[in-house]
């Protein structure tokens, strides 16, 4: 299970920095924004908080504080992957193991966590994320299909 987790996180960190690296080294978005579909436009956002731009901070300490306690987390993520019971379980905490690492990558890097993809409907727009929030999300909802939804053996 070590091995699906691991590769799982190694994938995500691939993929989220390529991704920020397309839009923001190759594609050269800058602080413009561009329109992909009716519902979704590519932007330029610098996320110095939490999930969803919650807890913003202008505080220099802010992303070494959020950045260590990312990074306690991942530990603590990375002792539950080595106990994983299934291979839902460990992909999930893989997913949500890389999205951690790939956003901290960011945190530690720019001083903030680089978001850049807008969905929106009816003048609605979601906060903007990118991979790493897309595999913490999927990999949170499999962790609750493996914990709720899941069927568990009989304990007879």
């Amino acid at each position: 299970m070590l091995r699906l987790g691991s590769g799982a996180a190694a994938a995500v960190i691939v993929g989220d920095r390529l991704s920020k690296w397309l839009v923001l080294d190759v594609w050269g978005l800058g602080d413009r924004s561009y329109e992909v579909t009716p519902f979704l436009n590519v932007v330029t956002v610098w996320n110095t908080g939490v999930s969803f731009g919650m807890l913003q901070s202008q505080s220099g300490m802010a992303p070494m504080l959020l950045s260590a306690l990312a990074l306690a987390i991942v530990v603590a993520l990375f002792v539950w992957l080595r106990r994983a019971e299934n291979r839902v379980m460990a992909f999930a905490l893989g997913l949500i193991i890389g999205g951690a690492l790939g956003n901290t990558f960011d945190r530690l890097t720019f001083g903030a966590v680089f978001d850049f993809l807008d969905f929106h409907a009816a003048g609605y727009h979601w906060p903007a994320f990118n991979v790493a929030d897309s595999a913490i999300v999927v990999g949170v909802i499999a962790l609750l299909y493996d914990g709720v939804l899941r069927k568990q053996p009989d304990e007879t």
